[in-house]
């Protein structure tokens, strides 16, 4: 006889399950996986079910178009349908809590990537061959389906999700067993079962994959596309933390602006970082030794700034008498288009002071941090362990949209444009009591972004300290009926509408043994944040041993661009490799992400593998190549390898590593690419899928611009390379048109030299209707000419 689970009384998370607009069945049904076969209320649905679809599970195993996902499924284990590629597993459990931990298969000799939180804070890549390999707080799972004698690959994803109030994580065993742990975040919130913890598709294309299975899992986001992007991306930055910490002051970010704008690449975004607010520290006494963490225990005073962007009672020269007198200064003395501030989730890293006259309307209460399990078996973190001795003084979740709205509102008043929200982790710590991490989360996101749409113009938001999927998933895979009951003011269709978050640790220009811990980090996180975010990939020294790494890194990541120099402490040779002489940056299109043959590799610590970061512009691709080995280990592991000096590392790169190249390549196309090299200045020809061998030292890089040779009035072969002494080249490019008289007509911004491959040397060339002197090398057929400095938009004509 089949046995059937019997359900026990529903529970909060039974509801908010079979009320998800995911769930396929009616609200009296659930699937159960039993003996081998799937069972649909008392009917037994035997192992055929799936014939005409992809996932098939048999005899235990769960399988995608013949290829294994998982083997020895557990009895309790629930499968819900969900598309012909895709989908939920969940488990019961006999016993109700507010944590979980339930097995649901084995996995063992595949190639798989996790990306996991070895902090509270923050996630990193582990690349593994079994299901022990596989990180407690995995918040993707990425396993190459590859079976025997077969030489097409594809991917499952596995993406631990949120079931009602409970949040998903993954993690294995040393049986080699696929685990997922089930956790509200406070004792009182409890369950006996969640039916949809985790997300499960498959896909024979990576990015397609990722990009497929989040607009599933977030419908009304459906991908970056679809949010406003903030205008700061788009111009070059400049970030106060690194050059001052929290020492910052109004003479020292002037004498910053100064020494960048002089050296010709003039920052348009400031962000004034931490310590500019009214804070004070009972932890730390005045004339006493310092105390190590103390600042962490620091608590608002009030929403204003303090004295240092004040008048004090003796007024130093040039100190404004308000914070709007100093960001108009500078606004109107550096041509800064946007300045946004630092502040904390919770106004402070210690939250409120409690008894404050500027805080006590907010209700603050001092709790002191709990963290789950999952966080606690990877590194302790010092800011955390600082919170969890000092307290947090937690607004009172029924004052926080009062309290972001006084605050906002009263930063555009000083004539700011927009923040910078960090430690948002901190609520999955303190959610004890007030119905959970998920409740309490959503309570504060929705708080915070409506007063961000309400109080300033371009969604000017930089999220951080939030790499957890309590940030990452919204209300649409929630029960309706009970997010109505606990969280009534929070109106359930608002999508979360930020578009940038920190995918990576803090960048510390101190420690040599992360820099390329750093570069791959964001890289790995952006296969998953990218499908949903802007990734930022933090400040960085334009002077220090690896600024080209980082340089290039941001050159191909498309994200936002800044810096943290002490002032007159800059490289403007590398600098100006990134920015325009009028402050704009030559962004790429996509989040930079590694390439295929990248994703089961450690770029890292293997000892052998090149890290391949790709993305496109309008009319070109773009490919970073960097060298990671050697420089520094992953936290959370216990082999090493490293090696003296700097080691040089071999590896492949071909025009096939660039995804979607097909978007900017046109029906003209022959197939074959301009390769521009960067380091070396050459160009070479390639057909897409051809390779050649790349050798770098440690922390040393490359970039390539690689554009799609096209065919012009049956006759010309030409590609745009674009801007040859930028790193990203080929961003620079706006337009191409051709026109019938045999002219191809290029639009774009900034001046130097412009590179392109074409295989006639032209009659002659103009920009801006201006007739220009040109370069033309029959051995490589490279174009080059020459843009006049000073000229910031152009068009270019090349006629034969």
């Amino acid at each position: 006889m089949t046995m059937v689970v019997m359900s026990p009384p529903l529970s909060t998370l039974q509801l908010t399950a079979r009320f998800s607009p995911f769930l396929a069945l009616t609200s009296n049904q659930k699937l159960v996986f039993s003996n081998g076969c799937l069972q649909l209320s008392h009917k037994t649905w035997r192992h055929t079910m799936f014939v005409n679809a992809k996932p098939v599970v048999k005899d235990g195993v769960l399988s995608f178009n013949g290829k294994g996902a998982l083997t020895g499924i557990p009895d309790n284990v629930v499968v819900t349908p969900w598309s012909n590629s895709s989908i939920f597993l969940g488990a019961t459990s006999l016993g109700s809590g507010s944590r979980h931990v339930f097995k649901l298969g084995h996995i063992k000799d595949a190639r798989l990537l996790s990306l996991f939180r070895f902090k509270v804070w923050w996630m990193i890549p582990r690349v593994g061959n079994s299901a022990s390999d596989i990180p407690i707080e995995t918040q993707m799972l990425l396993v190459e389906a590859r079976e025997e004698h077969d030489e097409s690959t594809s991917y499952i994803v596995f993406l631990p999700v949120l079931d009602g109030v409970f949040r998903s994580s993954l993690q294995g065993n040393l049986a080699n067993e696929l685990q997922v742990c089930v956790e509200s975040g406070d004792p009182e919130v409890v369950a006996t079962e969640s039916l949809k913890a985790v997300f499960v598709n498959y896909g024979d294309h990576p990015f397609d994959l990722m990009k497929e299975s989040m607009n599933t899992l977030e419908p009304l986001r459906s991908g970056i596309a679809n949010r406003q992007m903030p205008g700061m991306l788009d111009w070059f930055g400049w970030c106060t933390w690194d050059a001052f910490y929290q020492d910052v002051s109004p003479q020292g970010i002037k004498a910053g602006l100064k020494s960048l704008s002089e050296g010709g690449t003039p920052p348009r975004f400031l962000i004034i970082d931490d310590g500019w607010q009214d804070t004070t520290n009972e932890f730390q006494k005045e004339g006493e030794p310092y105390v190590e963490g103390s600042e962490f225990g620091a608590r608002l005073m009030s929403i204003e700034e303090n004295n240092k962007f004040r008048w004090t009672s003796e007024p130093v020269s040039n100190t404004p008498s308000r914070l709007k007198e100093l960001v108009s200064d500078l606004k109107k003395a550096f041509g800064l288009k946007y300045v946004y501030v630092w502040h904390a989730l919770m106004g402070y890293w210690g939250g409120l002071h409690p008894d404050a006259p500027g805080t006590k309307k907010y209700n603050p209460t001092l709790k002191f941090p709990v963290q789950s399990p999952g966080n606690l078996s990877h590194m302790r973190d010092g800011a955390m362990d600082a919170m969890e001795e000092y307290g947090v003084g937690v607004i009172d979740p029924a004052k926080i949209s009062e309290f972001y709205d006084d605050l906002h509102t009263y930063l555009v008043s000083q004539d700011v444009d927009g923040v910078k929200v960090d430690v948002q982790n901190i609520l999955e710590t303190v959610a004890y009591g007030s119905g959970g991490r998920i409740s309490l989360t959503r309570r504060f996101q929705q708080s915070l972004e409506k007063s961000i749409a309400k109080n300033f113009l371009d969604n000017s938001i930089i999220c951080c300290m939030g790499q957890s999927t309590d940030s990452i998933y919204q209300y649409e895979n929630m029960s309706s009926n009970f997010l109505g009951s606990v969280m009534p003011n929070i109106p359930l269709k608002d999508s979360k509408r930020s578009a940038i978050t920190r995918v990576s640790d803090d960048y510390y220009p101190k420690n040599p043994t992360t820099q390329t811990l750093h570069i791959a980090a964001v890289a790995y996180n952006s296969i998953l944040f990218g499908e949903v975010v802007v990734p930022d990939w933090d400040m960085f020294y334009s002077r220090h041993n690896a600024a080209e790494f980082h340089s290039v890194a941001r050159a191909v990541g498309g994200c936002g661009v800044y810096v943290s120099d002490k002032p007159g402490q800059h490289d403007f040779k590398i600098l100006q490799r990134l920015v325009l002489p009028n402050g704009s940056v030559l962004r790429a299109k996509y989040p930079g992400r590694p390439s295929r043959d990248c994703l089961f590799c450690d770029p890292v610590m293997d000892g052998r593998s090149l890290l391949k970061i790709w993305n496109l512009n309008k009319f070109t691709g773009v490919l970073g190549v960097f060298n990671c080995q050697g420089a520094g280990s992953w936290p959370c592991k216990d082999s090493t390898i490293q090696r003296e000096g700097s080691p040089e590392i071999s590896g492949m790169i071909s025009p096939f590593d660039i995804e979607y190249l097909e978007e900017v390549a046109g029906k003209s196309w022959t197939g074959d690419c301009a390769v521009f090299s960067f380091n070396s200045g050459s160009l070479s020809r390639l057909p897409k899928q051809e390779q050649f061998e790349v050798t770098l030292k440690t922390l040393h890089c490359n970039v390539f611009t690689v554009s799609p040779i096209k065919v012009y009035n049956y006759r010309i072969q030409f590609a745009p390379i674009g801007l040859l002494d930028m790193y990203n080249s080929g961003g620079a490019i706006e337009a191409i048109e051709v026109s019938s008289s045999l002219a191809i007509t290029i639009k774009g911004r900034g001046a130097g030299r412009f590179g392109a491959y074409s295989h006639l040397k032209p009659r002659f060339c103009s920009v801006n209707s201006k007739e220009e002197g040109f370069l033309y090398t029959p051995e490589d057929c490279l174009l080059t000419i020459n843009i006049p400095s000073g000229t910031s938009s152009w068009e270019l004509t090349v006629s034969y």
